[in-house]
């Protein structure tokens, strides 16, 4: 799901194969209907997967649903030339403003900037388009503006029309969606233990490397009210999310991408100024390794934040790993600390199942909606040895190896 993570429920949801099976079973029979063979018991899970032969087990989307941020209201407000040339579109305690043009039809040498009210975040639209979001200005308030050049003709034809807004919901309600949802997701939540995760910031002295590690690490902000997190994979302009994240290029062209944005300082919730660029081409993804490879535009302005690489081994029981995220859409977290595993996060089973029989590491580092995308690292490598995804106590993630598999020839 797009804006949360999706959570099992063992009365129906999603199955995990823990039973140990009698020799003379053979498969275990999901809804009456579906048959997989256990992961360990499995000739060859890993080429089935890679084959397309593995069968998709049984996951109610409807059941793991999406988490909205915000809401989406409509409008109608028109920038003309010769008459009206700035609007602004306000929504009182709103985290973000971002408006949506129905059109945008702009003459040669003109120009429509977003911005807000004291100019310090703004962003600049040249080229006339339809249906398309400009990017979101944090705060209450955005100002639209046309600015005209001096030989633009007065025309009718030409001009700007706001049919929409998303208006972001406050903090302290997405604090308490992400308390509601852990309720009733309970006992199979994703904080598994009391919430572990601790601000990118509270480890720059302490863990260095993993904090340089999550600045490839970016908040993704989908049609304006459903949130993801996606890292740069190698080093050029690609990156990863989960393929129930989105799917296809004009959702891409929708989803902002936000980099750089952590805290300030440990203990503070001022949040950095984040470079926001927009999604642009999906290469390649796939359901059941559930990933999405994709591009986005002006790619300079986030070369400067490094990249990831996936791992060409399988993750280890007992590896110390570690996942930096955007949970709830908050600024950069780490999960590294789990009582559960007595100190670190560790992987727990190197083989589990995810959308197919043994396609899956799992783990009890703590994650929430909106953490769906992010990189499971290793702590000696700093290598990608999963894709987190799935809730469920353990979590779990895509092997890397299996998503480098498909996809290296593309990175």
């Amino acid at each position: 799901m797009a804006a949360s993570e999706r959570t099992p429920d063992h009365s129906g949801r999603r199955k995990r194969r823990k039973a140990v099976l009698a020799a003379t079973a053979g498969a275990l029979a999901l809804g009456g209907a579906a048959v997989v063979v256990p992961a360990a018991f499995a000739d060859d899970p890993v080429t089935e997967i890679l084959d397309g032969a593995a069968e998709i087990l049984p996951v109610d989307d409807a059941l793991l649903g999406l988490v909205d941020v915000g809401e989406v209201r409509e409008l109608t407000e028109s920038l003309t030339y010769g008459e009206t040339e700035a609007v602004t579109v306000s929504e009182p305690g709103a985290s973000y403003v971002k408006v949506h043009f129905e059109r945008l039809l702009l003459d040669a040498g003109d120009a429509v900037t977003v911005s807000n009210p004291e100019g310090t975040e703004s962003y600049r639209y040249e080229e006339s388009a339809v249906d398309r979001w400009a990017t979101s200005i944090t705060g209450d308030t955005a100002v639209v503006e046309l600015h005209r050049a001096e030989s633009s003709p007065v025309s009718d034809a030409l001009g700007v029309l706001i049919d929409r807004a998303a208006y972001g919901f406050a903090a302290d309600v997405v604090d308490a969606l992400a308390e509601d949802r852990a309720d009733r997701a309970r006992p199979e939540e994703s904080v598994c233990s009391g919430d572990e995760k601790r601000p990118s910031a509270c480890y720059r002295s302490s863990y260095p490397e993993e904090v340089e590690h999550a600045d490839p690490v970016a908040r993704l902000l989908i049609d304006g009210t459903v949130l993801c997190t996606a890292f740069r994979v190698g080093e050029g302009n690609r990156l990863l999310t989960n393929h129930h994240c989105f799917t296809e290029t004009w959702e891409a062209k929708q989803t902002e991408v936000w980099f750089g944005y952590d805290c300030v300082a440990c203990g503070n919730d001022t949040a950095n100024i984040p470079v926001k660029v927009a999604g642009e081409q999906v290469l390649k993804t796939s359901k059941p390794l559930d990933y999405t490879l994709f591009t986005v535009d002006d790619f300079e302005r986030i070369d400067q934040f490094g990249h990831l690489e996936l791992a060409d081994r399988a993750a280890k029981a007992g590896e110390a790993i570690y996942i930096p995220q955007h949970p709830a859409g908050r600024p950069t977290e780490i999960a590294m600390e789990s009582s559960v595993d007595g100190g670190n996060c560790v992987v727990k089973n190197a083989v589990y199942d995810g959308y197919v029989a043994g396609s899956d590491v799992s783990y009890y580092c703590d994650t929430e909606f909106g953490s769906s995308g992010s990189p499971v690292l290793s702590r000696d490598t700093h290598e990608v040895v999963a894709l987190h995804h799935f809730g469920g106590c353990p979590n779990s993630g895509v092997n890397a190896q299996l998503i480098r598999t498909e996809i290296g020839h593309l990175i």
